[in-house]
């Protein structure tokens, strides 16, 4: 039997999807009703795509899940309530987790001068930080050799043949409605390494020990000899 017309579903009284702004740790509670039902009718809760397990009395009419000890990736998480005989008649809300900007990368990198070096600072934050690096507690000026590229995850600095001058502390700044997070990388520099030509070495190695083993034998020969 299909639904009736006047059979709605409402979540914490609300009966349009809605945005349930959170944060971090706290614990939320949805409760799903029937409203104006003639019979009972049985709940379904969904998770993304994903069925909630409900216990036997926590389905007929009326059903609540709890959501406890949200994360920031619980951000954006759909939970839909159903009429289990009529799965098109829902109501759907979705997790607005808000936190400060999360910051994390390789703190400290040592480069060859020459070689080219990227800065990675990975972000997470909601809502989405403003990014930007300084060195040396001021802001970057930009060189060259510098390039900036930023997406929602992540501000990467790329230097192209780092330079001695290089040398320093590259911070990372993400500045949000909340909070602004600083995050520091250390790069470190080093000369560029001489580089010695190997095989030449290992040739050399191999005649001075044929010669000492050919001196060896011949002092043996001229030995027995006499």
């Amino acid at each position: 039997l299909p639904a009736r017309p006047g059979s709605v579903l409402s979540v914490n009284g609300k009966t349009e999807n809605y945005i349930l702004d959170t944060e971090p740790g706290l614990q939320e509670s949805l409760k799903c009703a029937v409203e104006n039902h003639t019979r009972d009718e049985e709940l379904l809760w969904y998770r993304e795509d994903g069925r909630v397990d409900l216990k036997s009395g926590n389905k007929i009419n009326s059903s609540s899940v709890c959501v406890s000890g949200i994360r920031e990736d619980d951000n954006g998480i759909t939970f839909t309530c159903k009429l289990q005989r009529n799965q098109s008649v829902s109501i759907s809300v979705v997790l607005n987790v808000t936190f400060p900007p999360l910051l994390s990368g390789n703190d400290f990198q040592t480069a060859k001068e020459g070689s080219d070096v990227k800065l990675v600072c990975n972000v997470k934050s909601n809502p989405q930080a403003q990014m930007m690096w300084y060195r040396n507690g001021g802001i970057l000026n930009l060189e060259n050799h510098h390039r900036i590229q930023q997406t929602s995850e992540y501000l990467q600095l790329s230097i192209t043949k780092v330079k001695k001058s290089d040398n320093g502390t590259y911070s990372c700044i993400a500045n949000s409605l909340i909070e602004t997070k600083t995050k520091d990388f250390h790069l470190i520099v080093k000369d560029k390494a001489s580089t010695v030509p190997i095989e030449p070495i290992i040739a050399a190695c191999v005649v001075v020990f044929l010669t000492l083993v050919f001196g060896l034998i011949a002092r043996r020969k001229k030995i027995m000899k006499v």
